[in-house]
């Protein structure tokens, strides 16, 4: 994957004829009001896509970096809670006008305090306090908790030629969607987990969101900008696929409080998956054909695997994995040609798809097609 990008963006530099190594970068001073000495920074000239923020450089770690891993269930909702975030603050802080930098205000210790069950000792905890009572299960059902992370990214915006300044902040609440808890020593020991009800994350992480709101706006430097917040309900813990954001809001420049909240309708889907066939049976469809195409023609093959990205109950982008044992470079590149024949027959072009071909020896072929595009990019490693 990494040569593929490497490849790719070499590609796309020669023939748009902006290569970084040979072009000046552009230089700018940070805010002095964001750090307590201006310091020089570079905002790389050349953008890889529209998609993508561009990012000051020396790129500067968040205050919660390497915080967020032990809280969430999977790699996937680590991922998903920071480039959905991403993509959710494109609709107010786009990409164009933007620079994207890692959350610097709210420091970690907060954050640590803030994850906490609320109690005497720590007032700050914005998890609900412990029920006490002789029965364990009936304690964690009645009081689980809903907070497992709080994610801050920064929006830079320029200010007059050589100066930037903070533009906007967006947060991410990440929910329990399973809580997760030992049973006392006396009635066994042994681990259980509470299924908690939409209904109940989605009013906790609002509860939630509308303390941290007013929380931040004390904070220094944050008290007028535009906030964007999110709810994210993160998926079990033995799920492949990640969770989705369920919930947004705007807050306004110098507002401590939620007015209004937006549903957000997305999620991501297995395939091959009874579920998903349920749900969106035409799709399953189509990947059951194009997993049915590969049996037939080459039987050595050990997995077709799909995850759907659904915005709105459409599928916006789907990822497939293939796992074969290959016998020679000439038995790949026939596979590979045939799987890119697949794609653009099986496949409508609306969506954005991407196939990974393995085998044991690591990655062997991509194949790409962007949304709209006539012909995938095909790449044998």
């Amino acid at each position: 994957m990494k040569r593929f990008l490497s490849l790719l963006l070499v590609v796309s530099l020669f023939a748009t004829g902006c290569v970084p190594g040979f072009e000046k970068q552009e230089e700018v001073v940070q805010d002095p009001a964001q750090q307590e000495n201006t310091e020089q920074a570079i905002v790389p000239r050349y953008k890889i896509s529209d998609d993508y923020y561009q990012t000051i450089l020396p790129y500067k770690p968040g205050e919660t970096r390497g915080q967020i891993a032990p809280r969430l269930n999977s790699r996937v909702d680590v991922e998903e809670l920071e480039t959905g975030l991403m993509r959710m603050a494109q609709e107010v802080f786009p990409s164009d006008s933007y620079l994207y930098q890692e959350g610097q205000y709210i420091k970690r210790g907060t954050v640590s305090e803030w994850l906490r069950r609320k109690s005497d000792e720590n007032n700050l905890g914005l998890n609900p306090p412990v029920v006490s009572g002789p029965d364990t299960e009936k304690n964690n059902e009645e009081s689980p908790i809903y907070l497992a992370h709080i994610q801050e990214q920064n929006y830079l915006v320029r200010k007059g030629e050589d100066q930037v300044e903070l533009g906007g902040v967006s947060i991410g609440i990440a929910l329990n969607s399973v809580h997760y808890y030992n049973l006392a020593d006396k009635d066994g020991g042994y681990p259980r987990q509470y299924n908690i009800p939409d209904e109940d994350l989605e009013a906790e992480g609002k509860r939630i969101a509308e303390e941290v709101i007013n929380r931040v706006r004390g904070m220094e430097g944050l008290e007028n900008v535009p906030i964007i917040i999110g709810l994210y309900k993160q998926s079990p813990a033995n799920s492949v696929v990640p969770g989705s954001f369920i919930a947004k809001a705007n807050v306004a420049t110098g507002s401590n409080s939620i007015s209004k909240w937006e549903a957000v309708n997305e999620e991501y889907h297995l395939f091959p998956n009874s579920d998903t066939t349920e749900l969106y049976r035409d799709d399953a469809v189509r990947f059951e054909y194009f997993k049915q195409d590969i049996d037939d023609y080459f039987p050595n093959h050990t997995g077709v695997i799909g995850k759907g990205y659904y915005r709105d109950g459409e599928l916006q982008q789907l990822s497939i994995e293939v796992n074969m044992e290959f016998n020679g470079k000439a038995e790949l590149i026939g596979f590979t040609q045939y799987v890119t024949g697949l794609v653009v027959e099986r496949f409508p072009s609306y969506m954005n798809l991407q196939v990974s071909i393995s085998s044991i020896s690591g990655q062997e072929a991509l194949i790409v097609r962007d949304a709209g595009a006539e012909k995938p990019f095909v790449h044998i490693y």
